[in-house]
């Protein structure tokens, strides 16, 4: 039987969360105000894929491993589809005017297109649009 999960929810340090929530609010992204308080929020992806933001200290609680240093490395890079090659140039813009900084170059390979920001916590973030057909 093949593992099959309903909802995913990645849980990502950050180091100060009004600012990460002022971040991502001027992308565009909405969180679920029952999940938030002084330690995390959770911000709405989708229906069924959630950002778990959590403060630094309290990230440390679930983990005995060292935070990554975004600084100097990575650990992940969230890919996120776009319903078009306009908007993902119209999200990773926002990015760029929310304070978050180019971490590629736009990619156009033809059947897909995709560019990157890096978020003010320093995690990666691909958004990318790919034709219909070309993947299931």
């Amino acid at each position: 039987m093949a593992l099959k999960a309903d909802k995913i929810f990645v849980n990502l340090p950050v180091k100060n969360l009004d600012e990460t929530i002022e971040f991502f609010s001027k992308i565009g992204f909405e969180f679920t105000p029952q999940f938030t308080d002084e330690n995390a929020t959770c911000m709405v992806i989708s229906d069924n894929i959630f950002a778990m933001l959590l403060v630094e200290d309290y990230f440390r609680s679930f983990t005995k491993k060292d935070i990554s240093d975004t600084a100097k490395s990575s650990e992940v890079i969230i890919a996120l589809t776009a319903n078009s090659r306009e908007e993902v140039d119209e999200i990773v813009n926002r990015a760029f005017e929310a304070g978050g900084k180019p971490s590629n170059d736009p990619q156009d390979h033809g059947f897909m297109y995709g560019w990157g920001f890096e978020d003010i916590n320093g995690h990666l973030w691909e958004v990318f649009y790919m034709e219909q057909g070309t993947a299931s």
